[in-house]
């Protein structure tokens, strides 16, 4: 399935959780927050929470320095 990540299209096996779109895209450790088409996805839920083609995510990690 397609998803949009960030604004950019991203390839998943069809039926996938957050939790599994995660580790394909490498985030490790608890620094980041995801929404789920606008909606705000509580961490421990990630495992339960399956994605749908066409789904749209926002993965927002701090930025250090500045």
């Amino acid at each position: 399935m397609q998803l949009l990540v960030n604004g950019e299209n991203v390839k998943l096996n069809d039926g996938a959780s957050v939790a599994a779109l995660l580790q394909q895209l490498g985030y490790t450790g608890e620094t980041f927050a995801v929404a789920v088409n606008g909606d705000f996805v509580p961490r421990a839920t990630y495992d339960a929470t399956t994605l749908s083609a066409g789904d749209q995510l926002d993965i927002v990690a701090p930025v250090v320095g500045g």
